[in-house]
């Protein structure tokens, strides 16, 4: 049976993690995935998530996968229910594979780029040894990630199943001069990326109009803007981000800090 990525010479597998850089452990799962696919070619994508977000991790897979080359593998490992009996789990997309917890990390991607099959991490031959109750990201989730760019055939691992657990971004209400919705993803740069898209808002909101911003009680005036440049340094601004989902920013500046914000928050818009 043909495996999943084929006869690829160097097959690309991304890692997303919220384990940081000053332990071992993101070099620990690298080193297991070198030492099953020597071939292959590890391309980080963030291990600063922070701890346990399994949204802010969903939504950067999302935003990132899309750009990967076809039969990329990305193995993502942000994971508060390790070592109980959530379950482990292959996703095959359209273009991709992912693997990682059933936790709903893995599911904004693949509701975008469509979904082919699903499979349980059982079998104990595509596993470490010595498989722990604490690291299966090195355990569990990194030999299956280099299994499978060896070549090993997406069916081998476990048995097939129907579902998976689901994220979901929720939708903003909006009318004529209100708009309300909620912070789903804070950069590292203190941007507010918020859950209210460019198509929601195209005929409501006006470049170059003020706007009245509320964010944990804290009311600001801005202008919404095409970019951070159109207004002064430390001035505050409505743009659309790069993935098409409405900002507030502070040109050189920290928006989060000055609105004490965090993902969740609710935000509203009220036209001036």
């Amino acid at each position: 049976m043909r495996g999943y990525i084929g006869m690829l010479k160097f097959p690309i597998i991304t890692m997303l993690t919220d384990f940081g850089q000053r332990d071992a452990y993101v070099a620990a799962m690298k080193g297991t995935i070198l030492e099953l696919a020597p071939n292959a070619k590890i391309v980080d994508i963030a291990h600063d998530i922070t701890r346990h977000n399994i949204i802010q991790a969903a939504f950067i897979l999302l935003n990132s996968s899309r750009y990967f080359p076809m039969n990329t593998i990305h193995l993502v490992v942000v994971d508060p229910g390790v070592g109980t009996e959530r379950r482990r789990i292959i996703v095959q997309g359209n273009r991709s594979c992912y693997v990682g917890p059933d936790n709903g990390v893995l599911s904004l991607a693949i509701q975008e780029e469509g979904l082919k099959k699903i499979v349980l991490i059982s079998d104990r031959k595509y596993m470490r040894s010595n498989v722990t109750a604490t690291f299966e990201g090195r355990d569990i989730f990194a030999p299956a990630a280099a299994h499978l760019a060896q070549g090993v055939p997406i069916e081998s691992f476990g048995r097939k199943v129907d579902r998976m657990m689901q994220l979901r971004i929720s939708h903003p209400n909006i009318s004529d001069h209100h708009i309300s919705g909620e912070i789903i993803h804070i950069d590292g740069f203190g941007n507010i990326i918020t859950n209210i898209t460019d198509s929601q808002i195209q005929d409501l909101m006006t470049i170059g109009q003020q706007y009245q911003v509320t964010i944990n009680q804290t009311i600001k005036t801005m202008m919404y803007m095409k970019s951070y440049g159109y207004v002064s340094p430390g001035e505050l601004v409505i743009i659309i981000g790069s993935n098409n989902y409405l900002e507030i920013s502070i040109n050189q500046g920290n928006a989060q800090k000055l609105f004490n914000a965090m993902t969740g928050d609710p935000i509203a818009i009220i036209s001036q």
